[in-house]
C-alpha cells in the first residue's frame, strides 16, 4: 500500500477490500439556485468538490431531468433550499404509455446534462473519479405520471402498456450511459428513489417491473470504472438487489427499518458507502455526524467501507459539520485502523 494514495487509487482499493491511507468519502447535495444550466450544475459541483476533497464526485442533477425530454415540466421556487416543483406531466391515462418513444440522448435537456459532464470532466483534469446520476427505469416512468399511486395502479391494469413504456426508457438510457461514459464518466449513480423501499411496491411487482430493466441499463455500464446502487428509502430491498453488477452499494444505513452497515458486510460483494444521516448533517453540533461515521467505520471493519451519507445531504447541512467529517476520514488515527481492519 502507498504511504499516501489518489483518490482513484484509495477507491479501487476500498472497492477491492484492500487497506487504504485511510476511509474514502463523499457527500452529494442539490444546488437548486444554479443546476437549471449546464454551465451552472457544473460550476457548482465543481465548487462543492474543490470545498471538501471527495475522493469521488457524485454528479447531482435536478432529478426531472431523466424525463423533460418526454413532456415533463417544472417551475423552481426560486429558493435555494427548495427543488422545482412538477406542473405537468406526459401519461395521464393508459392510452398515453403508447406515446413514450425512445429519446436521442444528445439532444434537448439529456443533451444539456452531458454537455454539464464535459465541463465537469475537465474542470477535474482527471484528479478524480465522477459518476452520473440515473435512475432505474420504474423510477422514471413513475415520473411520467401525476403520482407513484396511479403507477402502481397502472401496472396491476395495464401491465403490457407499461411494459412498452419501459422498454423506451430503457433503450433511452442504455444509449445515454454509453454517451456519458464516452464524456468522460467514471460510472453511474443508479438509483432506484422510492421504488427500491418494499413500501412503495411488492416485491413481485419488483421483479417484475423493476429488475429486468435495471440489469438491462446497468449491463450498457458494466466496463465503467466505477458504479454504485443507491437503494433509496426505509424498509428498502437492498438485499434484493445486492447481486446487482455494481461496484458498491449506497442506503440509509442509520434508518432502524433498513440493514446496518455490519449487516450489509458480513455477506458484502460490493463494497459499501454509507454511515451519515441526514439529521447528523443539519444538527446543531457534529458530534452526531462524528459518532455515525465512527460507528459506520467499526461495523465495516474498516476496510470495503467508504463514509457517505443516507441519501442527498440537506441544502441546509452545516459546513462544520462537513467538515468535521473530513478531518475524521483524514486524521491519522482512521489510517491505523483502516491498515488493522479486518
Amino acid at each position: 500500500m502507498a504511504e499516501t494514495m489518489s483518490p482513484r487509487e484509495r477507491l479501487q482499493a476500498t472497492i477491492r477490500g484492500e487497506a487504504v491511507d485511510r476511509p474514502a468519502w463523499s457527500l452529494w447535495r442539490h444546488f437548486y439556485e444554479t443546476e437549471a444550466t449546464p454551465e451552472g450544475l457544473a460550476r457548482s459541483m465543481l465548487g462543492f468538490q474543490e470545498t471538501y476533497q471527495f475522493d469521488f464526485m457524485k454528479v447531482n442533477p435536478r432529478a426531472s431531468y431523466h424525463v423533460e425530454d418526454w413532456g415533463l415540466k417544472i417551475e423552481y421556487s426560486g429558493s435555494a433550499e427548495e427543488g422545482p416543483r412538477v406542473v405537468d406531466w406526459p401519461v395521464k391515462g393508459p392510452a398515453d404509455w403508447r406515446k413514450i418513444e425512445p429519446l436521442p440522448v444528445d439532444r434537448g435537456v439529456l443533451g444539456e446534462h452531458l454537455r454539464a459532464l464535459r465541463l465537469i470532466r475537465d474542470g477535474l483534469g482527471g484528479k478524480i473519479p465522477f459518476i452520473m446520476t440515473v435512475f432505474n427505469p420504474l423510477s422514471l416512468a413513475g415520473r411520467l405520471v401525476e403520482s407513484e399511486k396511479v403507477l402502481v395502479r397502472h401496472l396491476h391494469e395495464v401491465p403490457d402498456q407499461v411494459h412498452q413504456g419501459l422498454n423506451a426508457i430503457t433503450e433511452t438510457f442504455r444509449s445515454y450511459v454509453t454517451a456519458l461514459l464516452e464524456g468522460g464518466a467514471s460510472g453511474l449513480f443508479f438509483a432506484t428513489t422510492s421504488w427500491g423501499s418494499k413500501d412503495t411496491v411488492s416485491s413481485d411487482l419488483y421483479s417484475k417491473f423493476g429488475r429486468p430493466y435495471d440489469l438491462k441499463v446497468l449491463d450498457a455500464a458494466r466496463g465503467a470504472e466505477f458504479n454504485l446502487l443507491h437503494v433509496c428509502g426505509d424498509n428498502n430491498r437492498l438485499f434484493e438487489l445486492k447481486d446487482y453488477p455494481v461496484h458498491a452499494v449506497n442506503w440509509a444505513a442509520t434508518s432502524p427499518s433498513n440493514p446496518t452497515v455490519a449487516e450489509v458486510a458480513r455477506g458484502a460483494t460490493p463494497a459499501l458507502v454509507a454511515g451519515i444521516s441526514r439529521e447528523a448533517l443539519t444538527a446543531a453540533h457534529p458530534n452526531q455526524a462524528l459518532a455515525e461515521a465512527e460507528r459506520a467505520r467499526d461495523q465495516s471493519g474498516g476496510r470495503h467501507w467508504a463514509l457517505g451519507p443516507n441519501c442527498s445531504i440537506p441544502t441546509t447541512s452545516r459546513p462544520e459539520t462537513i467538515q468535521a467529517l473530513r478531518t475524521f476520514v483524514t486524521g491519522a488515527s482512521q489510517c491505523r485502523i483502516a491498515e488493522g481492519g479486518s
